[in-house]
């Protein structure tokens, strides 16, 4: 049986690998254009797209599973895409007017590194595992293809391969 949640590991995969890209920027004279390329993929593929996903389609779904939100992983899990958001706000205010405040903006991308690595991996070892046995078969499914509306409705026609290109150009560049 396919999983709805295979689809969001396949996501963590692509965010991880932009969060190695940001951690090597970091580490080199930062590229303004780069930054705001880097950030606008976390804002609208890690926030938007795929914690969208979760929000709408994957909690409500282990909730009517009989998954509780608010004592439970759901909660904590809501709590860190919330301070994820606060993190990429914080990131996109240290790059206003392409000037770059390094300090505010590697204190902020920092803080989102750690955030997303522990939650991705509190989600891939611990909620869609839970989720996998909880949601019966026939909803499994149902989220399958509800995700796939979602994100063309979200991102649009196109945008995912766009997002891999970027991330494979600043892969040429950072992580040589």
């Amino acid at each position: 049986m396919n999983h709805a949640s295979e689809d969001l590991i396949n996501e963590h995969n692509g965010i991880l690998h932009g969060l190695n890209i940001l951690e090597m920027m970091l580490k080199t004279d930062i590229s303004t254009r780069d930054f705001i390329d880097l950030a606008g993929f976390f804002q609208l593929f890690a926030d938007k797209c795929h914690h969208g996903k979760e929000e709408g389609l994957l909690f409500p779904a282990m909730e009517m599973a009989g998954i509780p939100k608010e004592t439970g992983h759901i909660g904590q899990l809501l709590l860190e895409h919330a301070e994820g958001r606060k993190y990429l706000s914080q990131m996109n205010a240290a790059l206003l007017d392409n000037s770059i405040k390094k300090d505010e903006l590697c204190s902020a991308a920092g803080n989102y590194i750690d955030l997303l690595r522990r939650h991705i991996e509190k989600e891939n070892k611990i909620l869609f595992p839970l989720a996998d046995r909880k949601i019966p078969e026939v909803k499994q499914q149902e989220l399958a293809a509800l995700f796939e509306e979602f994100e063309e409705k979200v991102m649009g026609k196109g945008t995912h391969e766009k997002l891999h290109r970027l991330l494979n150009r600043l892969e040429k560049k950072y992580l040589k």
